[in-house]
This record gives structure tokens, C-alpha cells and sequence, in this order.
């Protein structure tokens, strides 16, 4: 049952993440409680840069407040213009507008829930019929006979 954890282990996250888009966000009226990205501006990443980093490009978390000018944001992710990601556990920041050039919503996509599901469902049908993840024993039909000679033990 090594598999079944490893499947658990490995294959779900990318499954779950697969099936998520970045759409972008028309009206900014009912964002409070949604999962949101704030994609920094210049202005943003000199003013961000001492607070969360350097060469800040966008900032992954969930929308608490919004007024006017300012955006509180429960921290979950922070992206680099390089490509790094710093994890962050829900730290509450404010971001003014100014220093967001554009915003987007996390939305479920169906289509790749739908394609990554089959996906993994016919995986794992291929590796059970094919016998892929067996014990490690090897064949029982191999095993010679044991005689007074051979004193045969398996290990766990």
C-alpha cells in the first residue's frame, strides 16, 4: 500500500493545482473573502521592496478588506520577476492601488479538472494492469526448490 500514499503524497497536489486559472478581475466590487493576485507595478516594487522582497512581481492571498486606495490581503504566496515563490503564512498586508497594475481571481476550471482526473484515473489503471507495483519479491516461479544444501531467507 507504498503507492497509495505516494499517490496521496505526490500525484493529488498536482492534480488539485492543475485545475485552477488566474482569470482577470472585471469588477472590483465583490472581491472581499475571494482568493486574489495583486500583479505589482514598478511604483509597488520599490515601495514592497524592504517589506516583501526584492524584485517583487505579484502577490497570491486571500482579499480581507478594500477601500478606495488600499487592499488587505492575507499574504499566501509572493512571486519574484525571476521565477522564486516565498510561502507566507496569512500575514495580513495593506497594498495601496497605486501600486497594483493588475488584479485577478483564482477560479476553478472545469475543463482541467475534468482532463487532469481522467489523466490520473487512466495512470493508475495502466500501473495496476500491468503489475508495475508489485512487492519487490520478484516471481514466485523463479524460486528454486530449497534442499539440505540451501537454506533460503526472506527478509522483510
Amino acid at each position: 500500500m507504498r503507492w497509495l500514499a505516494w499517490l496521496r503524497a505526490v500525484a493529488l497536489p498536482l492534480v488539485v493545482a492543475g485545475c485552477y486559472t488566474m482569470q482577470p478581475i472585471v469588477s472590483s466590487e465583490a472581491l472581499v473573502g475571494t482568493r486574489v493576485v495583486l500583479h505589482v507595478n514598478d511604483a509597488g516594487r520599490v515601495a514592497l521592496g524592504r517589506s516583501m522582497g526584492q524584485e517583487i512581481d505579484r502577490v497570491e492571498g486571500q482579499l480581507l478588506e478594500k477601500d478606495s486606495a488600499t487592499f488587505l490581503i492575507a499574504v499566501k504566496h509572493v512571486f519574484t520577476l525571476r521565477g522564486g515563490v516565498h510561502v507566507w503564512s496569512d500575514e495580513s498586508v495593506w497594498i495601496r492601488q497605486e501600486y497594483v497594475g493588475r488584479l485577478s481571481e483564482r477560479q476553478l476550471s472545469k475543463g482541467r479538472t475534468i482532463a487532469f482526473s481522467a489523466l490520473g484515473a487512466g495512470s493508475v489503471a495502466f500501473l495496476l494492469s500491468r503489475g508495475l507495483l508489485g512487492s519487490g519479491l520478484g516471481d514466485p516461479t523463479d524460486v528454486p526448490a530449497d534442499s539440505g544444501a540451501f537454506l533460503r531467507m526472506i527478509w522483510p
